[in-house]
């Protein structure tokens, strides 16, 4: 299998991880204002002590699993960059590399947080809720709570295959919508919104690189 071939099902394989974070999220999480501001850190230590594997298979989706996914597509849609627009198609791959780290970071320090919450919650509740809620945000500020790094990464790759003409319309659309809402999480105010709206562009914009004609290798559609 080529780099390329790669490359696509890696896409899609970040659009399912989108779409799997999802689902938990307004379903089993939705009690415990998972993904807000809200959050209820207690109530969310509860479920841990009792289901404590629903949180490190989410984390480990959600995060791990696209994390490596995305390391992929970074790779894959460099090399098709680079054909029309090389300098461009650099400044990508430095800035996907370092999402994919990012957010693998998280992932880490997210189930590290749920082995501790567990562990400590049967002798030391409150010590338990404490540590769970330090952890995680560590985890939220390397990109759980905040998706800059993706939105300048997917941003920048638009505006790559736009010049270049090496991504679809479409693609480029996408895209440029997603990684401007990335960028808006950066603003406490507007932060749950922006982030709802860079996931769901997000699903949109990896199942089209994914699923486009050049299946992230060619440069023309």
């Amino acid at each position: 299998m080529t780099l390329q071939r790669m490359g696509g099902f890696a896409a899609v394989t970040c659009a399912a991880t989108y779409v799997f974070g999802f689902a938990l999220l307004v379903t089993v999480l939705a009690p415990l204002r998972y993904g807000t501001i809200d959050i209820d850190a207690a109530a969310v230590v509860a479920f841990i002590d009792v289901r404590p594997g629903v949180l490190i298979v989410w984390n480990t989706v959600i995060y791990i699993l696209n994390a490596l996914a995305l390391t992929v597509v970074v790779l894959a849609l460099h090399a098709r960059l680079a054909i029309a627009t090389p300098d461009w198609a650099a400044t990508t791959r430095a800035f996907g590399l370092l999402w994919a780290t990012l957010v693998l970071a998280a992932g880490m320090i997210g189930n590290v947080a749920v082995e501790r919450a567990a562990h400590l919650f049967p002798t030391d509740p409150a010590r338990a809720v404490a540590v769970w809620d330090m952890l995680h945000s560590v985890e939220l500020g390397l990109g759980g709570g905040n998706e800059i790094a993706g939105g300048v990464w997917i941003l920048l790759v638009s505006i790559a295959g736009l010049m270049g003409r090496s991504l679809g319309r479409i693609t480029v659309g996408l895209g440029l919508l997603t990684g401007t809402a990335g960028l808006a999480t950066l603003f406490p105010f507007i932060g749950d919104i922006s982030g709802a709206v860079f996931g769901l562009g997000g699903i949109a914009w990896f199942i089209a690189v994914g699923l486009s004609p050049g299946r992230v290798g060619r440069t023309k559609h």
